[in-house]
């Protein structure tokens, strides 16, 4: 009987590595961020803030009896969906590069305000090499950001520079350094603060704020791999310092920067040793790693979500 449970369990578990089962995650990811770009895109023909207000009964019963209007969302949807896989497509081709065994990207569809908590995949096989764990961590956010970036700048060029009135309760979303540069660039003369970004640019907003992320500089994050192949064990220091820095920024900032830091601290500040962690860094990585940082300056927001 034990035998038989056991077979079930490895079957079942088979299931969930196959890409079928990656598909089918991905599809109702496409669903949950059509239905959030959806009620995005009506906010924005009204001049309403993005996130302003619920998610209504009657807004799913009209989309239950039209889904039609689910094309709507299609602009929010592709964007987000576009930079979050040009992101984990970054991992896996560079993993298959280096021979390391990877899975396809993990979707993760989710009723939150972006209809999604992101993507992943697993990687099942050991990074031997530091400049081979350099290149899986730093891979994903270069082709994010560059992904992310024209999408941005069209955003920009393309959105309405009005102040969206404020309902009770209105999330309003932060400017990173990326956003206020692109508009003082492409729209002179209009504050960035006063712009209402077109649903595309709301993606690319989210998509940068992943990147910013899975910068962090702590544990297996990209920004965890990144220090720990450039700095080896002195990581640890700068991890350490990063968990002490998001307490304060939770209190005073953004609270999901607490929740952070907790997630941190479950997942461990510390860093897998790699097999040849004595092999250096060229200068060209190294190079690689200040783009990191310049992209980190650029997308962080100390103040993402506000609620006024």
């Amino acid at each position: 009987m034990r035998w038989g449970t056991d077979t079930r369990r490895r079957k079942w578990l088979s299931r969930l590595r196959g890409l079928p089962f990656n598909l089918l995650l991905f599809s109702l990811t496409v669903l949950t961020t059509l239905i959030v770009g959806t009620h995005i895109a009506r906010n924005y023909a009204r001049g309403l803030p993005a996130f302003d207000g619920e998610f209504s009964r009657a807004f799913y019963s009209n989309l239950w009896w039209n889904p039609s209007q689910l094309q709507l969302g299609l602009p929010f949807s592709l964007a987000l969906l576009s930079i979050l896989l040009a992101h984990e497509l970054g991992h896996y081709f560079t993993c298959r590069r280096y021979g390391i065994r990877a899975s396809y990207p993990y979707f993760i569809p989710a009723p939150t305000l972006i209809g999604t908590l992101g993507a992943f995949i697993r990687i099942k096989s050991p990074i031997v090499t530091r400049r081979a764990l350099f290149d899986v961590g730093i891979s994903g956010p270069l082709v994010g950001f560059a992904v992310a970036l024209p999408a941005l700048a069209l955003a920009i060029l393309h959105s309405k520079a009005i102040v969206p009135p404020n309902s009770p309760d209105t999330i309003t979303l932060g400017n990173p350094l990326v956003v206020i540069l692109l508009t003082k660039l492409l729209r002179p003369g209009i504050d960035p603060a006063s712009i209402s970004l077109h649903p595309v640019g709301c993606a690319a907003w989210v998509g940068l704020f992943a990147t910013t992320l899975n910068l962090l500089p702590a544990g297996q994050l990209d920004g965890g791999h990144i220090l720990y192949a450039v700095l080896g064990d002195k990581h640890r220091t700068v991890s350490r310092g990063l968990f002490l820095a998001l307490v304060p920024m939770g209190v005073f900032c953004w609270a999901g920067w607490m929740v952070w830091a907790v997630i941190l601290l479950a997942l461990g500040l510390r860093h897998p040793v790699v097999m040849l962690p004595s092999e250096p860094l060229d200068t060209g990585r190294k190079l690689l790693a200040l783009v990191a940082v310049l992209i980190f300056v650029l997308t962080f927001v100390p103040t993402p979500f506000s609620v006024r």
